[in-house]
Parts: C-alpha cells; sequence; structure tokens
C-alpha cells in the first residue's frame, strides 16, 4: 500500500501557493517582508517605528497574523497605512494561501512594501514559506540568552535578528554577550540590531539597515522586469 507523508503533502502545497504569491508580488512590484518571533517580542512596535520613519518613502502595506483579535491591525491602520488582520484561530503561523487570501483586500499593485506580520510562535511561522523576499526575526532580550540554542529554526533561517528590549537588561539576569554569542553559533551571517522600542536606542542603525535592503530588493525586481 502506497503512503503519503502528510506532512510533505502540508509543505508541497504551501511551497506551490507561495510560488503563486512571488508571482503575484512580483507583477505588483512590491517588496515583501516577513517579520517572525515569539508573542510579546515587540514586533509590532517594531513595525510602528519603521512605519513612521518610512512611509514618507514608500508606500506601505501590512498584512497582521494573530490568533483573535484586531488589536495589531488597528495599531497599524492608525498611522495611516493600509493594513489587513487574518484571524488564524488555532492556528500557530500564518501559511502562503492566507496571505493568498488576504491580497484580494489590499491592492499590492498601490505598494513598494508590503509587510507581514506572523503570528507569534518561536518555531512553526519560519517553517511555512509565504513567498516574501526578506526575513526578520525580532527577539526580546529577556527572554533568555539559551533560546536561540534550544529554538534554533527560526534564528536560522532569518535575514537579519533584531534584539529588542535592551533596555531592560539590566534587570534581567540575562548576559547580552552569551545571548549574542548563542545567535552567531546558530546564524553566523545574519546582521544583528541591538534595539529598544521603547527608549528609541538602536532605532536608527535599524532603519538605514532596512532602507537599504528594500531598496536593494526594489531595484532587483525593476530589473528583472525590464
Amino acid at each position: 500500500m502506497h503512503q503519503i507523508s502528510l506532512e510533505t503533502d502540508i509543505m508541497g502545497a504551501n511551497e506551490e501557493a507561495a510560488a503563486h504569491n512571488r508571482e503575484s508580488f512580483d507583477r505588483a512590484g512590491v517588496a515583501v517582508v516577513n517579520f517572525m518571533s515569539a508573542p510579546g517580542a515587540g514586533k509590532t512596535s517594531l513595525l510602528e517605528k519603521t512605519i513612521e520613519a518610512l512611509k514618507g518613502e514608500m508606500r506601505i502595506g501590512v498584512i497582521e497574523g494573530d490568533l483573535m483579535t484586531t488589536i495589531d491591525a488597528d495599531r497599524i491602520a492608525a498611522l495611516g497605512v493600509p493594513a489587513h488582520q487574518i484571524t488564524t484561530g488555532s492556528v500557530c503561523h500564518l501559511d502562503a494561501k492566507m496571505v493568498h487570501n488576504s491580497l484580494h483586500n489590499l491592492d499590492i499593485k498601490g505598494l513598494d512594501l508590503l509587510i507581514i506580520e506572523n503570528v507569534g510562535n518561536l518555531v512553526c511561522p519560519a517553517e511555512f514559506n509565504l513567498g516574501e523576499d526578506l526575513r526578520v526575526m525580532v527577539y526580546s532580550t529577556v527572554e533568555g540568552a539559551e533560546k536561540p540554542k534550544k529554538y534554533p529554526v527560526m534564528f536560522h533561517m532569518t535575514d537579519a535578528v533584531v534584539l529588542n528590549k535592551i533596555d531592560l537588561l539590566p534587570y534581567s539576569g540575562v548576559s547580552f554577550e552569551e545571548l549574542h554569542d548563542n545567535v552567531r553559533d546558530v546564524n553566523p551571517d545574519a546582521p544583528l540590531f541591538p534595539v529598544s522600542c521603547r527608549t528609541g536606542e538602536g532605532i536608527d542603525e535599524w532603519i538605514a539597515w532596512f532602507r537599504t535592503r528594500i531598496g536593494e530588493i526594489r531595484r532587483k525586481a525593476d530589473a528583472a522586469a525590464a
């Protein structure tokens, strides 16, 4: 009897949907970034800072993923950019099909940058390709120095790591040096950005890098379309 792995079937279907998303993003000429983190790491706060800095330069839209409520989408919409909420119920990540369906609610042809804020989870979101150009992981430093070793997949499969809440380090008992070294052991190449969304420390460095990377992605897309 022929058996089919359920996991393989699910991931194969997701890859097909991600490829379809990629075609849609390319046609629209929009750069797409997937923001991932555990709950409470500060993704939405970092998005607010990023959008405030760049919305005068780029047309930005946001897809928000959460188990329940539109709280984060409401926060983003208050900044004057279009935001669509995906409410997943009990699903702990966004998949490519969810993102595809959400595109009916956003005019991505009118955007330069689409940011997808994934569901707060330190494992599952990294396993699902959404068709994005860039992955950014936001990690709260006060979650501990050991997490990169305990949950390596997301740290390994990201293009940049933002280490948020550095203002709380003096009260947390967490060694930033140990955390830094553990991230580097798992991902030697991704740039690291120590920041505090509360105080603004490190935000300018993060914004400068992000602006440059989005510019590179869009120039590459324009060249491919020419």
